[in-house]
């Protein structure tokens, strides 16, 4: 393996959404022309391997690869069917596969980038020497460089014994894009969270997404410590198409599969001279597995720093200084962590429960950490009382 340089301005070790939301940024921009970047990712980033959904008010960034978005969405329990008011707000969804070929087309285009695949199985950053070890070469890789990012996230399946109080809830889900001539969708609302299936393995829902009056992204998603066996996701899917929405024949053109952590695991941002981004640095919501929206508020900050005239040391203590997430909002997440890990209070009710009670809008910045102490003090004083006071004294 030879890599393409020597030298680059910035190393990123993964090339995901985190990495590509900033380089976009730093390529677009006048003040960052001639700087050299160098991409390294066990994954050519050719297939379709992940969906990005999102809600957001207006244009976004990355608009022009927008898929779909709707203007409605429901959250269903038995006997619940709520019909959700936006307020302004769209729910959005980018294929990975579109999201990465529109930034690889101009990153390449701008001649500033180069990606090398690998497996990276650790590094170290040291007076401007970026340490790799990689998959199948003998010898460490040395690049000369100024800054380092990292998106690929820790392993924590190792650290439930470590640390007490540690929890790691994996969301996971598989999902099938129908299509039907059974199906005639309202392709302006989208089902946000079903919950009406059996919650015998932690919370459970599920979520559609219609593509076109006949075709449809069903997901089956589950809170719980450990995964199911492929049948079981398969089993699930099928028995909710047919009970809930009346199909019984239909094609499966797409399938995708994916885990993401739901956490209190404190991410690091900067950790040993890597500004850790993405997942791996925390932009995951520890208690919804929602990343996408927070990754682009993330980017910016980074590439006003980035694309000013900081020089040198100025950069790196430019960029130690961003603000962090308030820590109240980590003390929510990690409240609600409790309540589902240890079973204080079933996960779909809380869930439910957060919509019937709160306007929509509201929810959405309360989980966007956006909102401010008095509307937070109300949307957990919506919640049940017992459950939530256990799951705070869970963490004292």
């Amino acid at each position: 393996m030879t890599l393409p340089a020597s030298r680059y301005d910035i190393v990123f070790l993964g090339g995901g959404a985190a990495t590509l939301s900033l380089l976009m940024r730093l390529v677009r921009s006048a003040s960052c022309v001639g700087q050299r970047y160098l991409v390294i990712d066990s994954s050519d980033k050719k297939a379709n391997d992940r969906t990005w959904c999102y809600w957001e008010k207006g244009t976004g960034y990355f608009e022009e690869v927008v898929h779909r978005k709707w203007s409605g969405l429901a959250v269903k329990n038995v006997g619940v069917d709520l019909d959700l008011d936006l307020e302004g707000y769209e729910y959005k969804m980018i294929r990975g596969q579109d999201f990465y070929n529109y930034c690889h087309r101009e990153l390449q285009a701008s001649g500033q980038v180069d990606f090398f695949q690998a497996t990276v199985l650790d590094a170290s950053f040291d007076l401007a020497q970026l340490h790799l070890v990689l998959k199948g070469v003998s010898e460490p890789v040395l690049i000369s460089t100024k800054l380092v990012f990292n998106s690929i996230a820790p392993d924590l399946s190792a650290l439930g014994s470590q640390k007490k109080g540690f929890i790691n809830i994996l969301q996971h889900f598989k999902g099938i894009t129908i299509e039907s001539s059974e199906l005639n969708f309202d392709t302006s609302r989208a089902t946000l969270m079903d919950f009406r299936t059996p919650q015998t393995h932690g919370t459970s829902f599920f979520y559609v997404m219609p593509l076109e009056r006949n075709k449809a992204l069903v997901e089956y998603t589950l809170f719980t410590p450990s995964l199911l066996s492929p049948q079981e996701y398969d089993l699930g899917l099928k028995k909710y198409i047919g009970e809930e929405l009346g199909v019984s024949n239909y094609q499966v053109v797409e399938e995708e599969f994916g885990v993401i952590p739901m956490t209190n695991y404190s991410f690091k941002f900067y950790d040993r001279g890597v500004f850790n981004i993405g997942t791996a640095g925390g932009q995951t919501k520890g208690s919804s597995g929602y990343t996408f929206r927070f990754i682009q508020k993330r980017s910016d900050e980074i590439a006003r720093i980035l694309c000013s005239d900081y020089k040198g040391s100025d950069v790196v203590k430019k960029l130690q200084a961003l603000s962090k997430t308030p820590a109240r909002f980590h003390f929510y997440d990690n409240v609600l962590l409790n309540v589902l890990w240890h079973h204080y209070h079933p996960g779909d009710q809380v869930f439910t429960r957060l919509f019937q009670r709160n306007k929509a809008s509201q929810v959405f910045r309360f989980l966007d950490n956006e909102t401010s102490l008095p509307e937070e003090i109300r949307i957990i004083s919506s919640l049940p009382t017992i459950p939530f006071m256990r799951g705070a004294l869970a963490i004292i």
